[in-house]
C-alpha cells in the first residue's frame, strides 16, 4: 500500500513498531551483555522504557519531517531522563564493583560516566535500532507507525516502565543486591534534568529541516569504508569507561578525558553527518554503519565477562551470533532491493 511520507497506512500494521520496541533494548542491553541471560526478565521493563522511548522519538521526528539531527537530540534527552530522573545512575555514587567512586565526580555528577551514557544511550538505544528497523521495513521507513492514540498508549507504557525501573534499581538492586544505600537525587538535579530534556526537545524541533534533503556537492565513500569508519569512531568511546572501572585513579585530571570525549563525539558527528547528506548515501551504507556500531557494542561487552557465570557467557555468545545472522539476512534483502531498483 502506497502512502505519503509522514502518513499512517489505512490498515495499521504493528510489525515495525514491535520490532523497534524489541531491538532498542536488545542491541543496547542484551547484545552488549549489560542484560545477561540470568536476568533476562528485565528485558520487559527495558522494552517499556528503551523500546517505547525510541518508538516515541522516531514517531515525533517523522511527524515533524525531521532527520537524524532531531533523532540524536531527542535521544540525548532520553539518556538524560534515564541518568537524572529514572535510575539516576549518573548522579548517585557509582555502586558497581570495580568502579571509582570519586574520579570524575564533581557537583554531584559522575561526569565521565554521564558522558559515556549520553553517547551510548542516544546512539545504541535510538539511532542504531531506528536505522535497522527502517531498513527491515524499507517501504514504510518514512511512514508513521502509530496513530495519535497509539502515541498516548506508548507514552503511558513508557512512564509505567520508568516507574518500574526506578523502583527496581533504587529500592531493590542498590540496597539488596549491591549493598549500597538508596539514593534520592535533589530537587535541583531532577529539575535540571527536566530543563535539559525540554531544551533538547525544542532544539530537535528547531533542527527538523537539517539533514533531510541531500546535498549534491557532498561526497560519501563506499559502504564498506563507511562501515569501517563507524567502527573506528565508535570503538574509542568505550575508552571512557576505562577511566571509570580501573584498580586506581588515573594520574591525569578527569576533565582531560572529558574534553577529549566531547571533541571525539563532535568529530564523529561531523564526519558521518556529512556523508549522510550525500545523494550517494544509501541502504548499503546504512547497513554497514549500523552493523559496525552493533559489533562495537557486542565486542566491548566482553571486556568485563571474566567474572560472569558460564551460562551468562554462553548466552551472550548465542545472542551475538543471532544478531550477526540477522544482519547477514538483512544484507541479502538490501542487495536484492538494490538489484531490483537497478533493473527497473
Amino acid at each position: 500500500m502506497e502512502t505519503n511520507a509522514g502518513s499512517v497506512p489505512q490498515r495499521w500494521q504493528p510489525g515495525p513498531m514491535w520490532t523497534l520496541v524489541f531491538l532498542a533494548p536488545f542491541i543496547a542491553e542484551v547484545s552488549s551483555g549489560a542484560t545477561k541471560l540470568s536476568i533476562i526478565f528485565v528485558l520487559i521493563p527495558e522494552m517499556m522504557v528503551w523500546g517505547c522511548g525510541a518508538l516515541i522519538i522516531r514517531e515525533l521526528v517523522r511527524r515533524w519531517g525531521g532527520g537524524w539531527p532531531s533523532l540524536l537530540a531527542l535521544g540525548l534527552g532520553l539518556s538524560i531522563a534515564e541518568e537524572f530522573i529514572v535510575q539516576q545512575t549518573s548522579l548517585a555514587p557509582l555502586p558497581f564493583p570495580g568502579a571509582l567512586l570519586h574520579y570524575g565526580r564533581a557537583g554531584g555528577v559522575n561526569w565521565i560516566y554521564f558522558l559515556f551514557m549520553l553517547g551510548f544511550e542516544s546512539v545504541w538505544v535510538v539511532l542504531v535500532p531506528v536505522g535497522v528497523t527502517e531498513l527491515i521495513f524499507k517501504s514504510r521507513s518514512r511512514m508513521l507507525w502509530l496513530r495519535t492514540k497509539g502515541m498516548g498508549i506508548a507514552a503511558i507504557i513508557f512512564l509505567l516502565g520508568a516507574r518500574i525501573a526506578w523502583y527496581a534499581w533504587v529500592k531493590r538492586a542498590r540496597p539488596m543486591v549491591l549493598h549500597v544505600p538508596e539514593y534520592h537525587a535533589s530537587t535541583t538535579m531532577v529539575g535540571a534534568g527536566f530543563a535539559a530534556i525540554l531544551l533538547l526537545a525544542v532544539l530537535a524541533y528547531a533542527m527538523r529541516r537539517m539533514g533531510v534533503a541531500p546535498v549534491p556537492s557532498r561526497w560519501t565513500p563506499p559502504a564498506w569504508v563507511a562501515g569501517w569508519t563507524v567502527l573506528v569512531l565508535a570503538l574509542p568511546w568505550y575508552a571512557l569507561m576505562g577511566f571509570v572501572f580501573r584498580p586506581q585513579e588515573p594520574r591525569i585530571a578527569f576533565w582531560i578525558p572529558l574534553v577529549a570525549g566531547v571533541t571525539w563525539a563532535i568529530v564523529a558527528i561531523a564526519v558521518i553527518g556529512s556523508w549522510v547528506r550525500s545523494p550517494q548515501w544509501g541502504d548499503p551504507h546504512r547497513w554497514a554503519a549500523t552493523l559496525a556500531a552493533t559489533l562495537v557494542c557486542m565486542g566491548a561487552g566482553f571486556a568485563g565477562s571474566g567474572a560472569w557465570s558460564r551460562v551468562d557467557l554462553i548466552g551472550k555468545i548465542v545472542f551475538n551470533t543471532l544478531a550477526v545472522v540477522g544482519f547477514l539476512m538483512l544484507l541479502r534483502t538490501v542487495r536484492r532491493r538494490a538489484a531490483e531498483t537497478s533493473a527497473s
